[in-house]
């Protein structure tokens, strides 16, 4: 004789067996403090994203390979683009500028300067580039050039070339024609030069060939007529 079901067993009993002891998850059918795979996902992506962003950033800002501060030249006495102030030029007392520079590479031995002017005689139909400053063997702890450094105050062991009105030492800004860029140029070298005497722009920018680490330039500007 076979047993007869029981109805009750239903209500006491679920469907199917995978259901026996589980509990209806509150929150619309999804267990208390789940998160759904997908939202997971998207949420581990967005991290990901900002992550490599901030890293790009930082790596911009310091270059793996380099060094973290670029080799700068500047001058308390004008911005980079400015004008140059009168008592540096022909119209005043014609002394060289105070120049400061900070980060030079590794390895650097020693300096060398050149000022001139690209735009001479004329802005507007330039034919020459004219020199007013060569300077060379600036010792490589140097990190400033005082104002009038030209005629009293160089640093032991520097030595000045000549400018092109055929003078050892700093020629101001002295415009014939309109306003001119003066361009302060600084080098680093991995090496000390010999004794070049009163040198020309020219044949030190040759000496100093294949020896350059790397450039630091200051431009300023002028126009006759501040009196």
């Amino acid at each position: 004789m076979s047993a007869r079901p029981n109805p009750d067993l239903h209500r006491i009993l679920p469907d199917r067996p995978s259901e026996r002891g589980s509990k209806i998850p509150p929150f619309g059918g999804r267990r208390h403090g789940a998160v759904p795979e997908r939202r997971t996902d998207r949420c581990i992506i967005d991290l990901l994203r900002s992550a490599l962003a901030v890293f790009l950033w930082i790596a911009a800002l310091f270059p793996w390979g380099s060094s973290s501060m670029a080799f700068t030249l500047i001058s308390p006495a004008f911005s980079a683009g400015d004008e140059i102030p009168v008592r540096y030029t022909c119209e005043g007392e014609d002394i060289s500028p105070p120049l400061v520079w900070s980060d030079p590479p590794p390895g650097t031995r020693s300096f060398v300067l050149v000022v001139d002017d690209p735009d001479a005689p004329d802005p507007k139909a330039p034919r020459l580039v004219w020199v007013h400053w060569v300077v060379y063997d600036i010792p490589a702890e140097v990190r400033s050039l005082p104002e009038g450094a030209s005629r009293r105050a160089m640093p032991e062991a520097a030595r000045e070339g000549l400018n092109d009105w055929k003078k050892a030492g700093y020629g101001g800004p002295c415009p014939p024609i309109g306003r001119h860029r003066y361009f302060h140029k600084l080098y680093a070298l991995d090496t000390v030069l010999p004794n070049l005497g009163a040198v020309t722009k020219d044949r030190l920018l040759q000496a100093i060939e294949g020896h350059v680490l790397a450039r630091a330039d200051l431009v300023g500007t002028y126009k006759k007529g501040k009196r």
